[in-house]
Order: C-alpha cells, then sequence, then structure tokens
C-alpha cells in the first residue's frame, strides 16, 4: 500500500514500544530494590520461575526468561556458588538436571517479592484498583495471545 502522507507511525501509540520502553524503565527503577540483595533482577526472576513451578532445567529457564543458553547456565552457576539453587539429576532419564530452590534461595525470593510489590505499588498508587485489574487483564490476553504464535 502506499499513501502520500508521511509515516503515521507515533512511538507514543506503539504496543512494541511501548511494553519495551515499560519494561526498561521498571528495571532500571526496580535497581534500588536488588542494591542490598545477593541477586540481580534477572537473578531474583529466575529464582521466581523456580518459585512458581516454571524452568525446572536450565533449557525450560532459558525459554521462559527469554535468554540463550549460555546465558542462562552463567546465571544458574551464579545461584547455584551462592547456595540459593541446587541441581539434582534426574532418576528418570540421568541426562536432565531438574533445579530447585534451597531454603535461602527461597528466604530471597520471598524477600526480594516484597520489595518488588512494594515499588510497584508504589508507581500504581495513583490507579484504581479497577484500572490496575484491567491492565493485568489486557496484559494477560496479550501474553497469551504471543505464547501462541512464540
Amino acid at each position: 500500500m502506499t499513501s502520500d502522507t508521511p509515516d503515521p507511525f507515533d512511538p507514543e501509540r506503539s504496543v512494541g514500544y511501548l511494553t519495551k520502553r515499560v519494561y526498561q524503565l521498571a528495571r532500571i527503577g526496580l535497581e534500588p530494590v536488588f542494591a542490598d540483595e545477593e541477586v540481580t533482577h534477572v537473578q531474583w526472576s529466575a529464582l521466581m520461575a523456580l518459585h512458581h513451578g516454571v524452568g525446572g532445567t536450565a533449557a525450560e529457564l532459558a525459554r521462559h526468561l527469554c535468554h540463550d543458553t549460555g546465558a542462562t547456565t552463567r546465571i544458574v552457576d551464579t545461584l547455584e556458588e551462592r547456595g540459593l539453587i541446587e541441581r539434582c539429576r534426574c532418576t528418570e532419564d540421568r541426562r536432565v538436571v531438574r533445579l530447585s530452590l534451597t531454603e535461602a534461595g527461597r528466604e530471597v525470593t520471598a524477600r526480594c517479592k516484597v520489595k518488588v510489590i512494594g515499588q510497584w505499588n508504589e508507581w500504581l498508587a495513583d490507579w484504581s484498583p479497577q484500572e490496575v485489574e484491567r491492565f493485568v487483564g489486557d496484559l494477560l490476553r496479550l501474553r497469551n495471545k504471543l505464547e501462541t504464535v512464540a
């Protein structure tokens, strides 16, 4: 299709641009939450995935975090060295290595979760509960659609 008008694309109305920008700004805004913790935001995301039963292996974790397997292996190595997760060979298939949280990992995960929720609550303080619920619902709907095509 051709047009005599300039490109109508406006980043301020682009779902892709806005979701990426919100993610970037949230990561920056969450840095103080993790400043005094023994994990980074990405490491905590890996811990949360394991806590919620997502990413029981390094490969599953990589897919969930949208990271390459090499980067995920480094995350897993670091978390294991810090005593926050442990690796365990599957008894049914010795090629499979399962990941699980240690008690220390559960404590860090829970402590950081409280801080992250507090930060998001602060950012959304002037939103009504209905606005937050609608926004979360829309994000879930978009995520679910994208997961079917990914």
